[in-house]
């Protein structure tokens, strides 16, 4: 009779659990936003990436040119001007164009690229770490040949096989990254494999993929989401540093490792036309830089 009293009495109590999960998420959404107003460093990380972001959705609203449209009268005179804000190229291109298509090209391509490698990544250490013997021994052991190799010269081999593309620079590196990924992974999972509520949902009965999924993953999203961040710093990077090899995007898409690329030889006489580009390169990735470290602030006090 007391349980029946009890819950006739508190009816929200037998079916609340959805409801306070969902309230607790957003309650954790909310409160994880009024934590990064509070870090300044964070303010100026989001603002940089934010900024970026707006440029590259607005990008053909924003771009008083085609990306590769040639203003034969600037050829002679490519300094920044009043029809040309930042200048042209040495082809008469304009750089504000370029600068905002090719900022679409670096945030289509880096996101996509970790995302990726964060799924194959994470899926490797959990399995690894949750289910250790030779499985976690296989693992690691295909981890630390595709790590033994230098990162630069990896990616030059891979872009070099497969050809330069967006599509295979994803490839190259989620295939570079994800063991990296997979490995703080798989120690996240070594350390929260032995808290209570893991032994109490084998206790359950609960398979594995349930316990990783929903017991594991979430109480080791905090170093996941900010090594992401910095990952995706990284990837901008390796984005830039292969448009210069001649690795990135083939030409005439507006790439900023291209753009600096294809007017090093001027940079003494129109010295913008490289410095633009590696402002856009050193922006975006500082951008996430301090983002990362406002979020890492932010788990600290979680």
């Amino acid at each position: 009779m007391v349980d029946q009293a009890t819950t006739k009495s508190s009816p929200d109590a037998a079916a609340s659990p959805g409801r306070l999960g969902r309230g607790a998420g957003l309650w954790r959404v909310l409160r994880a936003i009024g934590l990064l107003r509070e870090s300044p460093v964070a303010i100026v990380g989001s603002g940089l990436v934010l900024f970026w972001v707006v440029v590259a959705i607005l990008a053909p609203w924003l771009s008083p040119y085609g990306p590769n449209a040639i203003d034969f009268t600037a050829l002679a005179d490519p300094t920044p001007s009043a029809v040309h804000w930042l200048g042209t190229d040495h082809l008469g291109r304009d750089m504000v164009s370029r600068l905002a298509w090719g900022a679409r090209t670096v945030l289509t391509v880096a996101p996509i690229a970790v995302l990726t490698a964060y799924l194959i990544g994470c899926t490797m250490g959990m399995v690894a770490g949750y289910l250790g013997g030779w499985v976690d021994d296989l693992i690691s052991f295909i981890s630390d040949i595709i790590l033994s190799f230098p990162v630069l010269i990896l990616y030059i081999i891979l872009i070099s096989t497969l050809g330069p593309s967006a599509l295979n620079i994803i490839v190259a590196v989620t295939f570079v990254s994800a063991p990296g990924i997979g490995r703080i992974a798989r120690a996240l999972v070594f350390d929260l494999r032995t808290r209570e509520y893991v032994d109490a949902a084998k206790t359950r009965g609960e398979r594995p993929l349930y316990i990783m999924l929903v017991e594991i993953l979430p109480n080791a999203r905090g170093p996941l989401i900010v090594d992401a961040c910095l990952r995706m710093g990284y990837t901008t990077i390796t984005i830039g540093v292969l448009g210069f090899l001649g690795l990135g995007l083939p030409p005439p898409d507006p790439d900023w490792g291209g753009m600096v690329k294809d007017t090093t030889a001027m940079m003494v006489v129109w010295p913008h036309m490289s410095l633009f580009p590696c402002i856009a390169i050193s922006s975006l990735v500082i951008g996430f830089n301090l983002l990362a470290d406002g979020l890492r602030e932010i788990s600290m006090r979680d």
